[in-house]
């Protein structure tokens, strides 16, 4: 008996050996009844012996074998799609749920050999063409499985942002109060001013954990633009970087006309961001350049340091979330999620503006951002 036909007529035991080793997978299998513990295996093989029915080339079989051939079997596709997604959902790891699909090619092949009493040489291209099936569904379990991990961690993580907000919040009101309300001084007056720029500086860091949630659950930066000066926003932006280190001494030199319409809220952040990235990685933060430059249809920021260069392998994610800079792989401390420059990005590209880095031993590093004066 071919293999696909002995497939379809041992669907049950087959099912059954699955149901029982599924059983094993504790703690995971302990709260699931006999129909979630079976799932999909039952489409699955289904699917499988129906893709190994159809006609394939030498050619289409090579392709197949890595990854390039055509989708032929969307139902074998979808089984395998639904049963990642469900396994995940009742806790199983991947590990457990990628061993699955191994007992299962491995009890259908042995349930097979043994059935046989004269093999043919074709039965050889029926166990290829039955493990390129299983192959293929553990496949698009595996990457079902793995969105809704990624799914799953991003919502904690925009719960987790979210529910900070309150907090934060409570705490700057408080701080902001004790700093009108009493007379404090001496250290106690030192320690209400850190706790306040403490609190700010954690509600940025919360700020940037949403911005990277929402770009990852697929929804773009949104923006509210309205008429402004790119100018006085990066004077404000220098003189609250320097807020709390009265050594820091950025220069601004502003060229034409630098009013556009832009989001403000935004904007601030890509300063922020840029500013505060200059001045903790720059070499001397009185060396830090911020130039403006207008032009007919464009503004053109430019942000400038000495320091360390970054190296030129990093250039290409240098805007990629949760990359660790130079500073921190040679071990010095920071306070950053590491999401900084991919906030930047992602205003940038919400404005329709561009944004390049360069960076060298000699010349310095380099960003400079050009945005639309209209959105």
């Amino acid at each position: 008996m071919r293999l696909s036909e002995f497939i379809l007529a041992n669907i049950e035991p087959i099912v059954d050996e699955w149901e029982q080793f599924a059983a094993t997978i504790t703690p995971a299998a302990d709260y699931l009844d006999s129909t979630a513990l079976r799932d999909h295996a039952s489409e699955i093989l289904r699917a499988a012996a129906r893709d190994m029915n159809k006609p394939q080339t030498p050619a289409e079989q090579a392709a197949k074998a890595k990854g390039e051939g055509p989708e032929k079997t969307p139902s074998l596709d979808e089984a395998g799609a639904s049963h990642g997604e469900l396994r995940h959902t009742v806790g199983f790891d991947l590990v457990q749920m990628t061993s699955e699909f191994r007992h299962l090619r491995a009890c259908v092949i042995r349930l097979w050999v043994d059935s046989l009493e004269s093999p043919d040489k074709a039965y050889f291209q029926d166990m290829i063409r039955f493990n390129e099936a299983i192959d293929e569904a553990l496949a698009e379990s595996t990457a079902a499985y793995a969105e809704q991990v990624n799914r799953s961690r991003d919502i904690f993580l925009a719960i987790l942002g979210h529910d900070l907000r309150a907090p934060l919040q409570a705490v700057s009101m408080s701080t902001e109060l004790l700093l009108r309300k009493s007379s404090l001084e001496g250290d106690a007056l030192a320690c209400a001013l850190h706790i306040k720029r403490g609190a700010r500086h954690m509600a940025s860091m919360v700020g940037d954990l949403l911005e990277l949630v929402r770009s990852r659950l697929g929804r773009s930066l949104p923006i509210e633009p309205v008429p402004m000066d790119m100018a006085n926003a990066a004077r404000a932006a220098i003189a609250e970087a320097c807020a709390g280190n009265p050594h820091y001494h950025p220069t601004l030199t502003v060229e034409g006309d630098t009013q556009g319409t832009w989001d403000a809220g935004r904007i601030d952040q890509l300063l922020q961001n840029l500013i505060g990235n200059a001045l903790q990685h720059g070499a001397n933060q009185r060396e830090v350049n911020i130039r403006l430059g207008g032009n007919v249809d464009t503004v053109c920021l430019t942000v400038h340091n000495f320091g360390t260069p970054i190296p030129e392998e990093a250039i290409g994610t240098i805007f990629d979330p949760l990359v660790r800079s130079a500073d921190e792989e040679l071990g010095q401390p920071s306070t950053s999620l590491g999401l900084g420059l991919f906030i930047v990005k992602e205003v940038v590209n919400a404005h329709g503006g561009t944004i390049e880095v360069s960076s060298s031993e000699t010349d310095g590093t380099r960003f400079s951002v050009v945005l639309p004066r209209r959105v």
